[in-house]
């Protein structure tokens, strides 16, 4: 960006990237999470819908595997529940990041409007600190 940055702005600004980028990992995580969460959860769906006695298969990587009813619906149940597990902690630690880089862009703008009332770096939200800069 500036290449006249102060140092420590500048590793401020570094860690906001790596924030960034560490926000965006967890949104990709989550979304896939969700959506496997609401597969299964239809799947489930269905398979109330399905005769306990219909003959089923389960996918093993490449294979279908026979399975019963009751085993079908005990999988699905224990996958639902270990999707609602992760979703839960990718939500929290989505709100870690984002607390964490809200903080860090604060600071950032407040050292580099302390430093002499120079322009807020473009892109980094609103405008700095209300009022005069001390120079």
């Amino acid at each position: 960006m500036q290449g006249n940055l102060p140092p420590e702005a500048q590793e401020k600004l570094e860690e906001l990237q790596g924030l960034q980028e560490t926000a965006q990992q967890v949104a990709v995580q989550k979304n896939q999470a969700e959506s496997s969460l609401n597969e299964t959860q239809q799947a489930l769906e269905t398979l109330a819908d399905v005769d306990e006695g219909t003959t089923m298969y389960r996918e093993a990587g490449e294979l279908l595997i026979e399975t019963d009813h009751e085993s079908a619906n005990d999988e699905l149940d224990e996958k639902v529940d270990s999707l609602e597990v992760r979703l839960e902690t990718l939500k929290k630690q989505e709100e870690r990041v984002q607390t964490q880089f809200e903080e860090l862009q604060q600071e950032l703008q407040q050292m580099l409007g302390g430093a002499g009332g120079g322009p807020s770096p473009g892109g980094m939200g609103g405008p700095g600190p209300g009022g005069p800069g001390g120079a």
